[in-house]
Parts: C-alpha cells; structure tokens; sequence
C-alpha cells in the first residue's frame, strides 16, 4: 500500500491514491505479474496488488493525470486477462463509502461462491461417478455388461467420455483463463490445471478414437483384446477428478477468504441504519424516525438504551454510560452528559441523550477505523517479497520441470501413460496458490482482530517491523502520566492557623482555605486544587478584592464568620522561607518530582500542597508487560529531572531522560537505530511526531480515538495504552502465522514436486495418482487460510484491565 504519513492518516489514504476491486486472480503468480506491470506504467511511483483482497493500490507520481492513469490501470489490467474495477469515487452510506465498498465486495463474493458452488456439485456428482465407471470393476463392483472394459470396451469408453464433458465444461474458467495466459507468455495457475487436465482428455479421447478400429478393423486391426487394452488406458477419471477437486478446493478457499474481511462486516454494523431525529433538538419534543445516511451535520438525534449512536457528535440533554469496546478495546463503560463527546458506534446501557451530530458519513470516526482497516488488510508486509518474487518465475519452471521429468520417464523406457501421469501430477500438484495466501491472508485477520483488540495497524509492515522491536521508547507527560497535574500530597505546617478553615483536620482545613482562593483563578495549578476539593466533598467559602501576582500566585479575603481573613497561594516566592517546616516540606515536594503549592497568611506559611502528573492507572501494569515480552522500556521526557525520576521510579522504569526538545528525541532514536537497534516509540501524537515517525514503529496515543488515528504507524484507540502489549503479542502471533504458512507452503512445493516426478519409483516406491495431487492442492491452500483465519480468535496473553 501507499506509505502512510501523520497528514494522511486521518483519511486512510492519499486522496490521490487509486484503488481498483482486481477480478479473475487466482494464484500468486497473478498477482505478482499484474503489480510488475502496473509498476511499469508512466506515471506511477508505486503499485501494490493483493491475492488476499483481491485489491489494487496505485499511488502515482505528483503531476499525473490521475484520469488518464486510471484508464491506462483498467487497459493493462485486461491486457493480461483480469478485471479491474475503480473503488473509489462511490457516493456513501451510514459510514461513508466503506459500507458501499464491503457490500460490492461482498455481493461479487456471493455471486461467485454460489458459481463455483453450482459448479463443485455438478464435477463432484459427475467425477464420483466416473471413478464408478471407470474402477469399479478393478473393485470387484457388480456393474452390467456395458460397464466393463474386456466386455464392452467402447461402450466403456463412450459412458466416461460423456461423463468427463460436462464437468470439463463446469471447469471452463481454467481453460478460458489459463490457455490464453500461456499464449501471452504469462502462464498461471490455471495454465497448470489447463495442461494437466487437457492433456489426460486429450490423451484418453485418443485411445477412444483407436478403440473403434480396433474393432471393426481398418487402419490399426487388433481385434478386440487391443480394444479392451486401449479401453484400460483411459484418463477421463483424472481429468475429471482433478477438476472437481481443484474446483472445491478453490470453493473452500473463497469461503474462507471472505470470512478473513469479516472485521471490515463486524465494524460497519456498529452503525444503525436507523436513527431518530429529534425536529426541535429537545428530548421531549417530536420525533421521527429517518436512515442513518441522511443525518447531516448540526441535526439532534435520540440515543435510547440498548441503542448505539448512529453518528460522532455532542449530547445536549441527559446522561448514560457507554460502552466503547467494539471501537477501542476499552472493557469498563463511560460515563457522559452533556458538553462530552460520542464516538459513532458507541452502545448506550441506560439512560436516553440528545446526540448533536458534529461527524457523519465518511468523517466519522467509525468510518476512519474502518479504510485504515480496509488498507491495512489489502497492504503487504516485507515478509512477502520472497513469495512473490519466486512465484512469479515458479509456474514457468513447473512446466518445465513437468515436461522434463515426462521426456526422462519415457527415455528410461518408460510407458507414455506413466509419463502422462508424471507429466499431470507435477502440473498440479506445483500450484502456487499456498505460496500466494500465505502472507496476505494472516495480514488481513491480524489487522482485523487488531481493531477489535484496540490497535490499529496501518498497514502489514508495521505489523511485521513490530514483531521485531526490541526497544520501547515511551513518552511521560500525556502518555504515561494524564497529562495535566493532580492534588497528591498536603503538609500541614501550622495547625492553629489553619482552624479558621471550618474542617475536620488541619489538611481539610488548608484544602477548602486554598482552593476558595483557586476557584477565582484559571492557572492548572488550581484546577488541581479545586478537583481535590471537590473529591472531598469540600464547601467553599466566598471570595472577595481577588488580586493575581504575575510570577507568583494569587490573593483574596474570604468571609469568615470571624470576620474577614487575607491569604495567598502560590510559589515559594510568595513566602517568608524561614517559615517553621517550609524547607522540609519543600524537599519533600521535590523528592516526589512535584510541583509547590503554598498557602500563606502575611508570608508565613501554612500548608504545603504537591502537585504533579500523575502516571495513568495502567502505566504501570503495561511497562510491566512491556519487560515480561523482552522488550527493552526507556522513558523519554521535557520534564525536569526530578520529575523525571519521580515517574519512572514509580512505575519501574530502569532508564530514563529528561529535558528533551521534540528535536533531542528524535535525535535519540536516531542514535540508537543506528547502533542497529529495533526501536518502538509511544507518544501522544503531537509534539512527539518526529520521533513517531523516526521510530521503525511508531504508536500514536491520543485524548481519545479521534487524536490517536492521526500520527504513528500505528494507532491505540481509546484512553491510555493499554492495548499496547495486546498490539505488539498480536503482531508476533501474525508473524509466527505467517511464518508457518510460508514453511508449509515451501515445504508441500518442495517435497510434492519429486514426489509427483516419480522419484519414488527409482526405489520401486509408489507414484503419485494425478487425482490425489489434485486434492493435497487444494488442500494446501485450504489449510495455509484456515490456519490464519485462528487469528481472529487470538485473545492476548498480558491483559491490561
């Protein structure tokens, strides 16, 4: 796929970039043949094509007349004998044009399934029983007279013919696709079945010719012992067989190639088609029910219990608790009201809202999720290479290896039969399908269930690049901290004077006296404050001829009923520093890597509040789990040293620095990949950009989903990184797939060939039937897809609750 970068995230792709629904690939070969040829064209920097998606990516050059080059695109894809349909440009649905996309790829796939299914029951029916025919007296089946070769040999012969017929014509697409590819000199799979299977017909309707004479006598009498011979030497049941097997086999690949996309189904019904537009944008005023694809932006919906929201927007009215998992992974359900935003998808569990639609269509979140999704399934990983480079050379030397092993059976004085069926087998048995779906089927599970799990991967190589890390980098504020300072420790220092603040202790006391003077105040220092306040359930007091001290703090008399009292918050430079316990509180603050807070009454201190970045409830829990996968964990930082240290003592981070430019951690991801290092970068997405994109992968964490699909290689969707370990497990389980995949697929290749040529005989060993390399074909294709379909059912082993 076309390189992904922070300004194009957010729309899964360039909007320059061409993508194309490729029809008629059946194999590797075909593939690899249409990508080198579209790489080829004018005007392109890079084409991508998919076996697994059946997709095709272009992204051209700057200047190209994309209109020009998308005709160019249809015209070489037809010239090599497949089909090529633009995607883009398609007017949308619920969710943009994602759902329009998926149901014409879905509807194409039921189509051609209920095809090849028609087709499989007919060979199927057919095939089973010409191998009645044809070895049911080998059997010692009680068949009649017309059905045994020394009674009746033509009879025998006719009855196969006509059966072989209609299943070659239910396998005419290997015919039609694969002769054609020959003549152009870019053989394919189906070439291989064309050959193998035509010649076996070819072969047998021969004999059937000579069977005639035979008996009657003219060019070749033999009398009828000749006829019964010639009537032995027949092939239909191979052709046959061979086309109902490979036929089912490519039926059973297709129905598991389409469920490998059912990620893509499961998120797109996220969306309702239904929604319910509220006329006067009340709770309480009229309703109408209206499809989810005519809300336009500013109208006010209706979110009932039990329903999801159809679009992104604002509540206006009401409260409820929302469940997110489907979208970000998160287990525990949110609570909102009005001012907070709703994530389109999101299923409510209690309480209705009015839902002020701000996103819609393609804008959506949702709709976001689901093209990176789309193009992450239909991208390659650099694992892939290898298949596609040796398919496209490996159909053209099975021909060879075929023909050859047949011309060494027959100089070795072998019967043409014999050399028949070698010449057969090693045709189908060499079929680089497995090779082929080997890699893009594990792809598009792993990117899939990664969206379900919380990650968003955008594309194959950063799912194989992050397999490999060996080093994470994690940013502090934002990423492992929440990003804004939290009330975490108060010194009281004079008691009696704090008594004037009404509460129950001295720290309560100091609590409700400092944030009464904060609540006047917009520094975020004070919203620290007032938060703890709250959290205790604090009363405060009224404030009066409210002064802010640039540089240093703010002061108030408040009401008392006492009379009035004069006090300030602020730095240490508001206070008299020989205020009795200031130094040791002080120490105290800056040994927890804190910020000071002081109140004071004429410059003599009474209290001594900490602020600080608090670490995220799961930071701890995921370096932990970062350490537990070998992962080498260094937190990086703009934060003074002490806080720093503070943080990473905390969460047990080994390796810190601190005092970095965006610039300073950039250069340090440098430095350490070129020590040869496999480095992992998290960060918010923001200042953190360069090093995201420095990083061999970068993971995007942001304030919610909406920020976290807009930087990195990859996206952690929801609150925090949690899905962080998730994500990197995921990854190694997708290459571990894709590995056993390309084994198998390697080693049925390398081991079936020999077999198929009869190398076996040499040792008087049995050889392989043509019917029987027919089936471990197709299921060698059949298995390398099931075996990545498990993936959809990967649960991570480190869960981070």
């Amino acid at each position: 796929m076309p390189a992904f970068s922070p300004e194009s995230a957010s729309g899964a792709s360039r909007e320059a970039d061409l993508f194309f629904d490729v029809t008629g690939m059946h194999c590797a070969a075909c593939s690899s043949r249409i990508e080198r040829a579209l790489s080829g064209l004018e005007g392109v920097g890079r084409a991508t094509v998919s076996l697994a998606a059946e997709r095709a990516a272009i992204e051209p050059l700057p200047g190209a007349d994309l209109e020009r080059l998308r005709l160019e695109v249809q015209k070489k894809v037809e010239k090599l004998g497949f089909g090529a349909l633009p995607v883009d440009g398609v007017a949308g649905g619920r969710v943009g044009d994602a759902e329009l996309r998926w149901n014409r790829q879905a509807e194409r796939q039921r189509l051609e399934l209920r095809g090849r299914l028609r087709e499989c029951r007919l060979a199927l029916v057919l095939a089973l029983l010409l191998c009645l025919v044809s070895m049911g007296g080998m059997l010692g089946l009680p068949l009649p007279h017309l059905l045994l070769p020394h009674n009746s040999p033509l009879s025998f012969a006719l009855i196969q013919l006509a059966l072989c017929l209609p299943i070659m014509w239910s396998g005419r697409r290997f015919y039609l696709s694969g002769l054609p590819a020959l003549l152009r000199r870019v053989p394919n799979m189906d070439t291989l079945v064309a050959l193998g299977t035509g010649a076996a017909f070819l072969y047998s309707l021969g004999n059937t010719c000579r069977i005639v004479p035979a008996l009657w006598g003219g060019a070749f009498p033999a009398g009828h012992g000749e006829a019964a011979h010639l009537a032995m030497d027949l092939y239909y049941e191979s052709a046959g067989m061979l086309i109902a097997m490979i036929s089912l086999g490519k039926y059973l690949e297709l129905r598991a190639r389409a469920r490998a996309s059912e990620a893509v189904r499961a998120l797109l019904d996220l969306a309702p088609e239904q929604a319910i537009l509220l006329t006067e944008g009340r709770l309480d005023g009229p309703r109408k029910e209206t499809p989810a694809a005519l809300i336009r932006e500013g109208d006010t919906l209706l979110v009932r219990p039990g329903e999801r929201a159809p679009v992104d927007g604002v509540i206006t009215e009401g409260f409820s608790s929302l469940d997110e998992s489907m979208l970000s992974g998160e287990s525990l359900p949110k609570d909102k009201g009005p001012g907070d935003m709703v994530t389109g998808g999101s299923l409510n569990l209690y309480g209705a809202f009015a839902l002020r639609a701000a996103r819609v269509g393609a804008d959506m979140v949702l709709a976001r999720i689901i093209a990176l999704v789309e193009a992450a399934q239909g991208s390659k990983a650099p694992i892939a290479g290898l298949a596609d480079r040796l398919s496209l050379y490996f159909v053209p030397l099975v021909l060879l290896a075929a023909l050859g092993s047949a011309l060494a059976w027959l100089a070795g004085g072998a019967e043409a039969s014999f050399a028949l069926r070698v010449f057969i087998s090693v045709l189908v048995i060499a079929c680089p399908c497995a090779m082929g779906l080997a890699t893009p089927t594990s792809i598009m599970v792993g990117a899939g269930r990664g969206a379900r799990l919380g990650v968003l991967f955008k594309g194959g190589e950063a799912l194989e690049k992050a397999a490999g890390l060996e080093l994470m980098l994690l940013d502090k504020t934002g990423t492992l901290t929440l990003g804004k300072p939290e009330l975490v420790d108060i010194k009281a220092l004079d008691a009696p004077g704090l008594a004037a603040g009404g509460a129950a202790g001295p720290e309560d006391s100091a609590l409700r006296l400092a944030a009464s003077l904060e609540a006047l105040s917009g520094h975020p220092l004070a919203g620290a404050v007032l938060k703890a306040a709250r959290g205790r359930g604090l009363e405060l007091l009224a404030a009066h001829k409210f002064k802010s001290l640039p540089g240093l703090g703010v002061e108030a008399e408040l009401r008392l009923p006492a009379g009035e009292l004069r006090l300030s918050v602020g730095g240490p430079a508001l206070v008299d520093a020989s205020s009795p316990g200031l130094a040791e509180a002080l120490a105290r603050v800056a040994a927890r890597g804190g910020t000071p807070l002081i109140l004071a009454r004429e410059g003599r201190a009474l209290a001594v509040f900490a602020a600080a970045d608090t670490p995220r409830p799961e930071s701890l829990a995921v370096v932990r789990a970062l350490k537990a996968l070998g992962l080498r964990v260094i937190m990086l930082s703009g934060d003074s040293e002490a806080a720093v240290a503070a943080a990473a003592s905390a969460l047990e981070v080994e390796e810190c620095m601190s005092g970095l430019l965006p610039e300073d951690k950039a250069a340090e991801i440098r430095r350490l990949r070129s020590l040869g290092l496999k480095v992992g970068m998290v960060g918010d997405g923001v200042n953190d950009a360069p090093a995201l994109a420095l990083a061999d992968v970068g993971f995007a964490v942001g304030g919610g989903m909406d920020a976290a699909l807009e930087a990195g290689d990859a996206a952690l969707l929801g609150e925090g990184l949690k899905n962080l370990p998730a994500g990197l497990e995921l990854s190694r389980a997708v290459m571990r797939n894709i590995k056993q995949n390309l084994f198998w697929a390697f080693a049925y290749n390398t081991l079936g060939i020999p077999v198929a040529a009869g190398l076996l005989r040499l040792w008087d060993g049995p050889a392989l039937s043509p019917m029987l390399a027919g089936a471990c074909m197709a299921l060698s294709s059949v298995s390398v897809v099931c075996n990545a379909l498990r993936l959809r059912f990967f649960q991570p082993r480190l869960t981070i609750l």
